[in-house]
């Protein structure tokens, strides 16, 4: 049994037993505390609360935060109004009800000391805020966090100004390493840029009942190669990382021309990014002519996933009657671009081409495969041909597994050891040493995935930087909220993320 569910289980039993106690106090029949729901509707009619209050506890979500109300109200019923007893029903309620209720200095105090308790205009404030900073704060950690898509890396699955909620309960909530930190914000003041967070208290990676991703999950994740990077959004940022620079530029020439830009970053304080999983943890990964193979067997791609294709045409196609199908012919959008001769360069869905195939001046379609990219991981030399739409095999990490430790895992999983993992590592002469010592193998600590875009032809992904850590995982991405391109688009509301 994990230590989280161990904590929940302790955490659980003594709210209950807690509970009991106060209970009797109460005047109430203890056994009704171990009654889920039925307990809060005792603690609702004993101290007199409007009867929506309880069935404002179904409410997805919001309802945990009503029930966290609720008991801080009953508390007051016992005569503790102080800001700290209020932190502790929120925080520790498991030590701190059974206190109450078995006590013999704590009595419930009822109505009247409530009726005569009042509180400043000042402490009314103060209490609000900080119970609303407890309980987003205690949200964003544990259940959900908002997200925006910002790029069309995903596309068509998930569109620029698309508004997510993303479970942090799918994977097991993340601790974050830098508690310190200021509250809805995440790496950067605004408008003075400034760090958000200090790092005077660091937590090791910890995950409460921790479940591992699924392959072809849509993943929220912290960009793991800005550890380091150039701390200029506008010309750098993700689009052109650290490592990127030093690569093409050289590590003396990049640290002279912007050392005073660059920084690090802790890994719960680095940029969210979202893609899918294809590759999870003991998956050998393969592309072949833009198909994607799992363990040798060839994967579909997702319903709207998009890639580029050459149209030939007999005329010039109509825009209009592409913006039907749902491509767009916006240069901004760079879905769309027309060669001469007939030739267009289309990004779009299988769907889409389908119709598209079917157009009366369409003469053939076909999909466009890349040429060697130098740019991929793990940025082999001329010896090893890949690209975007052929690359690999590689083999994905999983925990407890060992590999050999030849010149070419070197390479490939060189990062992983050193960076990830926390390992000094060495290639002498052909010769491997793992902290000083002659090594021949390595057993990996973590899990690790691989995260590719449904715009397969316009996603910077793992195929660009690499692995994904078990310990960068964020959450899933399951409900798209809210909309927007000049308007909201309706038809995406409230529609689950598959």
């Amino acid at each position: 049994m994990s230590i989280g569910w161990i904590i929940f289980i302790v955490a659980t039993i003594g709210w209950h037993v807690g509970m009991y106690g106060m209970f009797i106090k109460a005047g109430i029949p203890g056994w009704k505390a171990f009654i889920p729901f039925y307990n809060t509707w005792c603690i609702v009619e004993k101290i007199k609360l409007k009867k929506w209050w309880f069935f404002f506890q179904l409410v997805p979500i919001a309802g945990q935060f009503v029930t966290i109300w609720i008991t801080i109200k009953f508390v007051e019923f016992f005569g503790r109004f102080g800001f700290w007893h209020h932190a502790l029903t929120v925080f520790l309620p498991f030590i701190y009800f059974p206190y109450l209720g078995f006590s013999k200095e704590e009595r419930f105090a009822g109505e009247q000391v409530v009726n005569n308790y009042k509180k400043s205009a000042a402490r009314e404030w103060i209490d609000a805020a900080a119970f609303a900073i407890v309980a987003a704060t205690l949200i964003r950690t544990f259940v959900f966090e908002a997200y925006t898509i910002p790029t069309p890396s995903m596309e068509k699955t998930l569109l620029v100004n698309d508004f997510l909620f993303v479970s942090k309960s799918a994977y097991g909530p993340r601790i974050p390493n830098t508690p310190l930190a200021m509250p809805f914000v995440h790496h950067t003041i605004p408008g003075i840029n400034a760090k958000s967070y200090s790092e005077w208290i660091h937590i090791p990676y910890t995950r409460w009942f921790a479940k591992p991703v699924k392959r072809n999950d849509a993943v929220v994740f912290n960009f793991p190669t800005n550890d380091t990077l150039i701390n200029d959004e506008e010309n750098f940022g993700s689009k052109i990382t650290y490592y990127q620079a030093v690569r093409e530029m050289g590590r003396d020439r990049v640290w002279q021309n912007f050392g005073d830009l660059i920084i690090t970053r802790p890994v719960d304080k680095r940029e969210n990014f979202i893609k899918r999983c294809v590759a999870i943890a003991g998956d050998k990964l393969e592309i072949k002519n833009t198909v994607l193979y799992i363990n040798d067997v060839a994967q579909p791609f997702p319903a709207e996933s998009e890639l580029v294709y050459n149209v030939q045409t007999s005329s010039p196609l109509d825009e209009e009657e592409l913006q039907s199908f749902g491509i767009h012919t916006d240069p901004e959008q760079r879905e769309f671009n027309a060669y001469n001769n007939g030739m267009y360069m289309i990004n779009m869905t299988q769907g889409e081409k389908k119709k598209v195939a079917e157009l009366k001046n369409v003469i053939k379609v076909d999909v466009q495969i890349n040429a060697v990219d130098n740019a991929l991981y793990p940025y082999y030399d001329t010896a090893v041909h890949w690209s975007v739409d052929n690359f690999g095999p590689l083999w994905v990490p999983k925990k407890g597994v060992p590999i050999q430790l030849t010149p070419d895992n070197y390479i490939r999983y060189e990062r992983c050891i050193r960076t990830y993992e926390g390992n000094e590592l060495e290639n002498r002469n052909g010769k491997i040493f793992l902290n000083g010592t002659e090594a021949t193998s390595y057993t990996f600590k973590m899990d690790y995935n691989w995260l590719m875009g449904d715009n397969r032809h316009n996603s910077l992904d793992s195929r660009y930087w690499g692995f994904v850590p078990e310990d960068h995982v964020v959450g899933k991405a399951s409900l798209i909220w809210f909309s927007w391109e000049k308007g909201p688009r309706w038809k995406r509301l409230f529609s689950a993320i598959r």
